[in-house]
């Protein structure tokens, strides 16, 4: 692998998740009108892409088909920049779970690629927040794919660790996943793996010839892993999703602060930001940005299916 690359960077800005709230940052936004103008706010930062956990106007996370085709209707309102859903939840049905990527086909549906424990400990405090088994086996990854390739979704394979890479290969044999893949590394949760140069250099070195990825640091490490990924000749992702703070401890004002900062940081070593048309082109993605179907029909009945979360809290 090369130690060094001038590929243009493709920066994806996480704007919600699904646990973080205003009590922790007030800056994240609940509802469509919030979310898409943060989305605009980060495109013309220099992000092409965002990555979208749909909230209902309180906040509480939500799977409901219509509120994310309000929010892919709202962004189109204001920018092409690629769009990105999240299918990660706990305590909802698989078809729920992947609802939104089936009926609305954004470009891209994020794909968690194995199970593990997922926690937050204290060392203040000696106990943990957050403690629970985040359980994504082969049967509900196969079912996702299969969802995703019939909507013509391109899947987001976001690894928790180095295990989860290796998850690639039956799904490869049995054709129902296709190359060039596109891989997420997410490090620093408690329960994947750690946040370490080393860690990160392993890990791209383990994956496919040809692959795309980025990085998904979590918290302030994010920033040194930052750095090492441009050098690596990786893309990154930022974003109140993953870290609320600049390296100094400042708290961020929005998601498209911390876009501004990845995008000095590329600047620093030497590599230039993909503009939107230049990572679809990288990606694989359709030249044109994704509309709200026009046989999409909303379900009046409709559920929210709220995912359950009652075991993450404190």
């Amino acid at each position: 692998m090369e130690t060094f690359s001038r590929h243009k960077v493709v920066i994806t800005a996480a704007l919600t998740g699904a646990l973080t709230t205003r009590k922790q940052c007030e800056y994240i936004p609940y509802t469509p009108v919030e979310i898409a103008e943060e989305a605009k706010r980060c495109a013309d930062a220099g992000a092409a892409v965002v990555h979208i956990h749909a909230r209902e106007d309180d906040g509480t996370p939500s799977f409901k088909v219509e509120k994310y085709r309000q929010i892919m209707d709202e962004i189109r309102k204001r920018s092409d920049i690629i769009i990105n859903f999240s299918t990660g939840a706990v305590g909802i049905p698989m078809e729920q779970r992947v609802g939104h990527i089936a009926k609305l086909r954004p470009e891209i549906g994020a794909l968690n690629m194995g199970s593990m424990n997922y926690a937050i400990y204290s060392e203040k405090k000696k106990e943990f927040y957050f403690d629970f088994v985040f359980s994504n086996p082969f049967k509900d990854i196969s079912y996702l794919l299969q969802r995703m390739n019939d909507g013509g979704v391109k899947p987001e394979l976001e690894v928790f660790d180095a295990g989860h890479i290796g998850n690639t290969r039956p799904l490869l044999d049995q054709g129902i996943l296709k190359t060039p893949l596109d891989f997420s590394l997410v490090m620093g949760v408690l329960g994947g793996i750690p946040s370490t140069t080393r860690a990160l250099q392993f890990q791209a070195e383990s994956l496919p010839p040809g692959s795309t990825w980025k990085l998904v640091g979590i918290s302030r490490d994010q920033w040194p892993l930052l750095a090492a990924t441009l050098t690596l000749g990786g893309n990154v992702r930022v974003g109140l999703e993953d870290n609320f703070y600049f390296p100094d401890g400042e708290m961020a004002h929005g998601s498209s602060h911390l876009v501004e900062r990845a995008t000095r940081m590329c600047a620093d070593v030497g590599r230039e930001i993909a503009t939107v048309a230049e990572a679809r082109e990288a990606l694989g993605l359709s030249a044109t940005p994704c509309q709200v179907p026009s046989d999409y029909v909303p379900d009046e009945n409709e559920g929210a299916f709220v995912p359950d979360f009652s075991a993450l809290s404190s």
